[in-house]
């Protein structure tokens, strides 16, 4: 499936404009698809990422987000707080910490904060949540749509099915990134992420000594 034609086809097809909670990861994934999103939708930008260590990650990555809506400026797109919990996600992943990126740590990672989104979603009366992950070309954007579409079913919420990253929509977010001044992470978020990605830069360097 073509998720993001199915998401041009819903937004044909809109006669009015639904409200949308939007789960982002991070202010440089957000900013194309605010911009996509944003004159069909009224969005609030959900920051719930558990998985995101150590705090003082999480809360710079954070305040880079709040200050792109601002300085955004666009009318339809609030941001909703909420509280940081990291032995959420490192509960929820015990025996998987030594999983490649990509692989089984993730879509739980994925069902985490998707599952936080629809319930928040569910509860404040929204139309549609989403996830701002599909833009990554880093992920798997099949895996998180079809996450979305259970989870959606689970809590009786649509979800809002894309695949952000067609249309040049990664590049278009790395614009966006530069023409903010957008503080952009060199790891997903969690340490385990984080901690293999030093021993692959550690492995590189170590050949261009060679």
């Amino acid at each position: 499936m073509n998720y993001q034609n199915e998401l041009i086809k819903l937004i044909k097809e809109l006669d009015y404009k639904p409200k949308l909670l939007l789960h982002s990861c991070c202010g440089p994934c957000s900013t194309q698809v605010l911009s996509f999103l944003a004159p069909y939708f009224n969005i609030t930008v959900f920051y719930y990422n558990p998985n995101i260590e150590p705090y003082e990650e999480y809360l710079k990555r954070k305040n880079e987000q709040i200050r792109f809506i601002k300085e955004f400026k666009h009318e339809n797109i609030n941001f909703l707080d909420c509280d940081y919990d990291n032995n959420i996600f490192r509960n929820s992943v015990v025996g998987l910490e030594q999983e490649k990126e990509g692989q089984a740590r993730c879509p739980v990672c994925f069902r985490i904060r998707l599952e936080a989104t629809a319930k928040k979603a569910k509860e404040l009366n929204y139309d549609y949540f989403g996830t701002t992950l599909t833009v990554s070309p880093y992920k798997n954007s099949r895996q998180i749509n079809i996450l979305g579409g259970i989870i959606g079913e689970k809590y009786n919420i649509k979800y809002l099915f894309s695949d952000f990253k067609k249309g040049d929509g990664y590049k278009k977010s790395i614009e966006y990134s530069k023409e903010y001044n957008l503080y952009r992470q060199d790891y997903c978020g969690c340490l385990y992420a984080k901690s293999l990605e030093m021993k692959k830069n550690n492995w590189i360097n170590k050949q261009i000594i060679i």
